[in-house]
């Protein structure tokens, strides 16, 4: 944890974390300062960065979009340009709604939502192994949710 924050900081962040709609006034009397110095700390954060966002989370299901899977890429070879070429395409994709950049046995992984299985099947075989970078794909289809999130532990 960065020294910049002290445990005003985190609470902030922990009660944003949870509910990114709560007014300044409930922040502030769920962390124990006045309206006035809360705001003035959340700008702070959202200056500095520490706060990168403020999202609305979605439910997949409810859209349509029961299927999330993982692919793992490997690249032809791994390059400056090839890595660049293939994030910039992936990027455009707005089924991959995860990418990284791996070291050890594949190159990238991603986490992509659709419709349905053949939807991805569909996604794999016009979108992913068409883009020049790609080797080859693996995915796996993971059976149940234990636990999804994009809370820090601050």
């Amino acid at each position: 944890m960065p020294e910049m924050l002290d445990a005003i900081d985190r609470r902030i962040l922990k009660a944003l974390q949870r509910n990114g709609r709560m007014s300044n006034v409930e922040l502030a009397n769920e962390v124990g300062l006045s309206p006035s110095p809360c705001l003035r700390r959340v700008k702070l954060l959202e200056e500095n960065g520490v706060i990168d966002q403020y999202v609305a989370v979605l439910n997949g299901q409810k859209l349509g979009l029961g299927l999330t899977v993982f692919a793992r890429i490997w690249f032809k070879t791994q390059d400056a340009e090839t890595t660049n070429q293939f994030a910039e395409t992936v990027r455009s994709y707005p089924e991959v709604v995860e990418c990284y950049l791996t070291t050890g046995e594949c190159d990238a992984i991603m986490r992509i939502v659709t419709t349905d299985l053949h939807a991805y099947w569909r996604f794999q075989s016009d979108y992913l192994m068409r883009i020049p970078s790609v080797q080859s794909v693996k995915t796996d289809v993971p059976m149940e949710t234990i636990k999804a999130g994009r809370a820090l532990p601050v």
